[in-house]
């Protein structure tokens, strides 16, 4: 059985299949009279209408809520009721009554306006937290153009609600829930043949004893799930009838179609929607499956029920506003298929997707990892060449680094020029010890001249003239001119010497 959250979702797109069909369903609360014998079942003769909460009607839409308050407060509108009651669907469906906002009340369209209101700022909320999420916070959101992408209002007028607003709703609410089946067909379908693509790829990885045994099994679980009791056809006479004694514990006998109908029309407004139309065949599906079932696929159960609801809906739906009348029920059950069906074929009678689509399909698997083959080995060659990268600037940052350690070391060694020395009274500079020491370290290198006798005078003369080419060629002053000032008249006094 479907559990009480799927139940819901269903009614909820039933309610609300294009907004309009839920006032028709509000126009006729009132329960159809039902001429039965009361001794064999017990039917109230007044129901009163029991309309799920609003928390509960969910379409499933982003829109959702907005979509229901429009509703709620247009329903409070006299004058909208009755245009409403007196239009077609096809009418409304091209917008006509969309026209008839004109004429609704003051207090009303002032409520449609600041629901607008509230919606697009909604909106825009919803876009700028987008943004923020892909990490454009300080990017500038231009929220007029991103807002066209919602059609179900007018976004270049978002202060008050229109007549294209609620022709655009309209439009919308409708298109987009009559293609939620369609959309549940294409997804159960691939569904399918990935489940299928899934079992042939893991054949191929087992030896040939394991793939045989796996074959086998998978052979007698295709029978265990094939050998079910007989499934009426949805709609039926039959399956109705089996509903009315094992569901309703009434004798089949004494079936009356009005009196079915009133019996599972749950929330008494005079219409099967589709969830209470699905309830119908929760029996059959159980001949079918179990979810204990290692063979059963609860996956296809819901597609089962999605084929039986549909297949009634295109019988019994003469006008085609996803809703079942009495009316269009009682002529129902007075048509050749309702008393002689044909044989309901089931999902394993009807592969949901023909040899051709699973060819395209494997064709496309194989494309997608081709690509993402290509997009991997992309993504491998730049994080080569990242690392590469990397490695060059780790190299370049190690020589910067020798560089700057270089410099470093050059500068500590760098030789200071000495310190300015004063001198007075008699005492000798420090620039005559140096050259003292020069002319020590001089004549320690080489090799004592041989002098032939000369004159002393000469010879005294000769010896200063070398010394003073030695202190040239070491950078030290020469003369006594050459020193600094202060430091001349210390040499004078040196040469005054005797």
């Amino acid at each position: 059985m479907r559990s009480r959250i799927h139940n819901k979702m269903c009614l909820s797109r039933a309610l609300l299949t294009g907004w309009v069909l839920l006032l028709v369903q509000v126009l006729c609360l009132e329960a159809v009279p039902i001429s039965m014998d009361k001794t064999k079942v017990h039917v109230p003769e007044k129901r009163e209408p029991e309309e799920p909460p609003a928390a509960s009607v969910d379409t499933g839409l982003h829109y959702d809520r907005y979509l229901r308050e429009v509703i709620d407060f247009l329903e409070k509108d006299q004058h909208f009721r009755e245009k409403l009651h007196n239009t077609d669907m096809e009418d409304i469906k091209q917008g006509k009554l969309a026209k008839e906002l004109d004429f609704v009340s003051h207090h009303v369209r002032t409520k449609l306006d600041e629901l607008k209101r509230q919606e697009v700022n909604r909106l825009r909320t919803l876009i700028k937290a987008k943004q923020d999420l892909e990490g454009g916070n300080d990017i500038a959101v231009d929220h007029q153009a991103l807002l066209k992408q919602f059609e179900y209002l007018n976004h270049n007028n978002p202060h008050t609600f229109e007549v294209d607003d609620l022709d655009r709703l309209i439009k919308s609410a409708t298109n987009d829930l009559e293609n939620f089946d369609k959309d549940r067909h294409e997804e159960f379908k691939q569904y399918e043949m990935t489940k299928d693509h899934d079992r042939r790829e893991h054949l191929k990885t087992l030896d040939d004893d394991e793939r045989k045994k796996e074959e086998e099994h998978y052979d007698e679980l295709k029978k265990k799930h094939a050998d079910h009791p007989k499934v009426n056809h949805p709609g039926s006479q039959n399956q109705l009838k089996e509903v009315w004694e094992e569901a309703d514990g009434l004798d089949p006998e004494d079936f009356d179609p009005k009196t079915f109908f009133n019996l599972h029309d749950s929330n008494g407004d005079g219409y099967f929607d589709e969830q209470e139309l699905e309830a119908l065949f929760t029996k059959e599906l159980e001949k079918i499956y179990d979810p204990t079932n290692e063979e059963d696929d609860m996956v296809e159960m819901e597609e089962e029920r999605l084929r039986m609801r549909e297949h009634v809906m295109n019988e019994v739906d003469s006008n085609n506003d996803r809703l079942v009348s009495l009316d269009e029920f009682l002529v129902a059950t007075k048509k050749k298929e309702f008393l002689e069906p044909d044989s309901w074929e089931t999902l394993e009678q009807n592969q949901a997707y023909t040899d051709e689509e699973m060819r395209e399909f494997e064709d496309h698997l194989v494309q997608q990892e081709q690509d993402l083959s290509e997009k991997s080995f992309d993504l491998q060659k730049q994080r080569d060449d990242l690392e590469k990268q990397q490695e060059q600037l780790n190299a370049q940052k190690i020589e910067l680094q020798q560089a700057v350690e270089h410099m470093e070391r050059l500068k500590s060694q760098k030789i200071e020029p000495p310190p300015e020395v004063h001198v007075e009274g008699n005492a000798i500079p420090e620039v005559q010890a140096v050259d003292n020491q020069l002319h020590h370290e001089q004549e320690a290198q080489q090799p004592e001249p041989h002098f032939e006798p000369q004159d002393p005078q000469n010879t005294l003369q000769e010896h200063h003239e070398q010394q003073h080419q030695n202190l040239a060629q070491q950078g030290l002053p020469q003369a006594r001119h050459d020193l600094p000032p202060g430091h001349q008249e210390a040499a004078q006094g040196l040469h005054n010497v005797p």
